[in-house]
């Protein structure tokens, strides 16, 4: 995570794209990379989304959608100083108080 973060902090300061990497901005352009996931996913049924990687024209653009994500997700952290690794294993803990193994009816 630490050398994609880097590779993305040198690809920005490159470009001198820096002053447009603000959280604001990175959360707009995250949240636009997740309803271009989002709209692949849109009209498949449940089946269909849980084999769209074997779709041989769908499969490029879940992955690049993916990597999209991905991406503003990690440049969005390094922006804020945000340990993504740290931040999402804490989540977890607190999840796992919240709902313990055999809460039925609790539906993260």
């Amino acid at each position: 995570m630490d050398d994609l973060a880097r590779r993305l902090r040198e690809f920005a300061d490159a470009r001198d794209w820096e002053q447009y990497h603000t959280p604001k901005n990175l959360v707009m352009a995250l949240s636009g990379e997740v309803g271009e996931l989002t709209a692949l996913f849109q009209w498949l049924t449940p089946e269909e989304s849980a084999t769209a990687l074997e779709d041989p024209e769908l499969r490029p653009e879940v992955l690049d959608e993916l990597a999209d994500v991905a991406i503003y997700l990690v440049r969005l952290a390094d922006v804020l100083g945000v340990d993504l690794m740290d931040a999402a294993r804490a989540k977890i803990a607190r999840n796992e108080s919240r709902f313990p193994p055999g809460s039925a009816g609790q539906i993260y």
